[in-house]
């Protein structure tokens, strides 16, 4: 299922929604200006969750990568190419605009960069023992799921449903169609975890179910009163 547009409009204009989308894509534009050094920079900003729990002691080339905490923060403005900046995108593009309405501007920010902080370490739990950086906005965007499934589950979500050759658009109650997600990430966290590998097609499903989970507690928390 692909989101093409909420039919919820945004009471005020949502000036981090875009100041996040458009950093995301001018960082992005600079990965892809290095060429091979992109590789270097993924490693050195991405997620590397074996450095949490070891101490740094890897073997081979990533033993001179030194624990670097922030990376829990910058990971989360990389990506790994067009089709995975593209994806998350059209995800904050669609439903950001409205929890940044319902939570302020300034707290859907630190609500933004906390659920893709604390999204980082749950994939980083989940996977101990991976040397594999892992970069991504996807964790905090889950995390603007989780608020949007909690504030706005009357919504309709106008979506695009690949069937074969033929491509129906349908409305869906938001409700279902982020709680479809969800199970989504929560059956193949659940099937990553029993096949003791750290992903599946290199999703890191463990930052999507944690972002999800704890966008929906903050945002019970961060959302304003009066609206």
């Amino acid at each position: 299922m692909i989101p093409l547009r909420d039919t919820i409009p945004s009471r005020s204009f949502p000036i981090v929604s875009i100041s996040i989308l458009v950093l995301n894509v001018a960082v992005f534009v600079y990965e892809f200006s290095l060429g091979q050094r992109v590789t270097s920079l993924i490693s050195s900003y991405g997620i590397i969750p074996a450095h949490f729990f070891s101490g740094g002691n890897l073997a081979g080339d990533l033993s001179e990568v030194p624990i670097r905490p922030w990376v829990l923060f910058t990971s989360m403005f990389l990506h790994g190419g067009w089709f995975h900046l593209g994806g998350n995108m059209l995800y904050l593009w669609i439903f950001a605009d409205n929890v940044e309405d319902r939570l302020g501007h300034f707290r859907f920010l630190f609500f933004y960069l906390l659920c893709g902080v604390i999204s980082g370490f749950v994939h980083a739990l989940a996977n101990p023992h991976s040397t594999l950086p892992t970069i991504g906005a996807s964790g905090a965007i889950a995390g603007v799921l989780g608020a949007y499934f909690l504030l706005f589950p009357r919504a309709k979500v106008l979506t695009l449903l690949p069937l074969g050759l033929y491509f129906p658009i349908i409305e869906l109650p938001a409700f279902f169609f982020l709680g479809f997600w969800l199970l989504i990430q929560s059956i193949s966290g659940v099937a990553s975890l029993a096949a003791h590998v750290e992903s599946m097609a290199g999703v890191a499903w463990w930052a999507h179910i944690g972002g999800f989970v704890v966008g929906a507690l903050l945002a019970l928390v961060l959302k304003k009163r009066d609206y």
